[in-house]
């Protein structure tokens, strides 16, 4: 088997069509095809269930593609590393980073591109579970997601920041001589949160029931720039993570209070696939990501 026809059998889970999939490969579909077959004969299995249209994997099909994913990752992984020997590191790092973690990620991206000018790098807002599923088939150099609530499976972890809440609320109101507040008072006003799809949501719900409270938010949204779009209205408060204060500082005619009863926090941090070696581009990652000067812009207490 040629490595080309690896990359046919992954295009097709990928794209779950023929026709998709030989386009993304810039070959014709009877040459994609074709391919597999060659893959079928030489394993002696049957890997694609055939129909008019695709219609899925056989049982052995699904453990022919998994060891593809594989062995394509490893070719790919070889040739970075010997790349890196020659000229420096090369590649696209693909990096799978839960929403509420991006108005940090920029440390870690800006500090790769630095050490490794000829690389590229792909930042996709993903939740916890897509990192996951990413992770797995290879599709994933690496992850930003919480350690210590729902953590993944099969995965190195490196610990990056600490995230705290806090309160986001008109100003006016019955908290304008407070610095914080308690969960059990910020579940008696009009909220505005995350769908509970998104594990921070299911963060603060936890939290809200700590405090004796479940929380019946007013709208939901599951784009964090909705719900900061939300708050310029003056109808609604919402509870965000510490981090996003780096972004949006103090609104106008909003305050920030921190939440506290309980003083929550979680930890978030870098995850790659576990496995031996690590990936070239994972690898270089985790190496930034220890560097002081990185360490201390994430651990910036934003809140003092």
């Amino acid at each position: 088997m040629l490595i080309r026809q690896l990359h046919y059998l992954t295009a097709l889970a990928r794209e779950r069509h023929f026709a998709r999939a030989a386009a993304s490969c810039n070959v014709t579909q009877p040459t994609l095809s074709a391919g597999i077959k060659q893959i079928e004969e030489t394993l002696g299995v049957l890997v694609v269930e055939r129909g008019h249209r695709f219609i899925g994997f056989t049982a052995e099909g699904e453990r022919v593609l998994a060891w593809a994913q594989r062995v394509l990752a490893d070719y790919e992984g070889l040739t970075q590393d010997l790349g890196g020997l020659r000229e420096g590191l090369v590649g696209r790092l693909q990096i799978g980073v839960i929403p509420v973690a991006l108005p940090l990620v920029h440390w870690l991206t800006e500090a790769f591109a630095e050490a490794h000018p000829r690389t590229t790098i792909q930042v996709l807002s993903q939740t916890s579970a897509e990192i996951q599923r990413g992770l797995d088939a290879f599709e994933l150099d690496a992850g930003v997601t919480y350690l210590d609530n729902e953590p993944l499976a099969r995965v190195r972890t490196f610990p990056l920041y600490e995230e705290h809440y806090v309160l986001v609320t008109p100003a006016g109101g019955a908290f304008d001589d407070r610095d914080k507040v308690t969960w059990e008072e910020a579940a008696g006003i009009p909220l505005g949160l995350l769908t509970n799809d998104m594990q921070n949501r299911r963060i603060l719900d936890m939290h809200f029931r700590e405090a004796g409270q479940v929380v019946r938010p007013v709208f939901e949204t599951n784009s964090p720039f909705a719900l900061l779009q939300h708050l310029t209205t003056m109808r609604w408060s919402t509870v965000l993570p510490h981090t996003y204060l780096a972004v949006i500082g103090e609104l106008s005619g909003m305050r920030t209070l921190k939440l506290v009863e309980p003083d929550a926090s979680h930890q978030v941090g870098l995850v790659v696939a576990e496995r031996e070696p690590l990936q070239p581009l994972a690898r270089a990652l985790r190496a930034v990501a220890a560097q002081p000067s990185v360490r201390q812009r994430l651990e910036l207490d934003i809140l003092n």
